[in-house]
């Protein structure tokens, strides 16, 4: 990535990068809270084949992912390892977690 990424430009992407073939039958919404620089809350739905990204906050989300901003696009980028992350307390989960554990197979992340 040869500017720097933000979570603004990671949120818009998100659709683009979706992979309807691996999130076949999925419906879930999944709340991003991103602490730090660029903090903010997201809504990501997945639907109908479908991912839609929105700045604010989901009512009843499937799934709630805490993280710093930074460590967010560093696990994208594939510079942190989201497992590792996640036991470290960098991450933190609550609701379902065998959709979080499956949530990166359904984007096609940078090489």
């Amino acid at each position: 990535m040869s500017e720097e990424m933000t979570i603004a430009k990671l949120m818009e992407l998100m659709p683009k990068a979706f992979l309807p073939d691996k999130a076949a039958g999925v419906e879930a919404v999944i709340q991003y809270h991103l602490t730090g620089d660029q903090a903010g809350d997201w809504v990501v739905t997945i639907r109908d084949g479908a991912c839609l990204t929105s700045p604010g906050t989901a009512e009843k989300p499937n799934l709630t992912l805490t993280a710093d901003a930074k460590d967010y696009i560093d696990i994208v980028a594939g510079k942190l390892n989201a497992m590792g992350a996640f036991a470290e307390g960098k991450i933190k989960l609550k609701g379902d977690l065998a959709l979080a554990m499956k949530l990166m197979n359904y984007f096609k992340l940078p090489a």
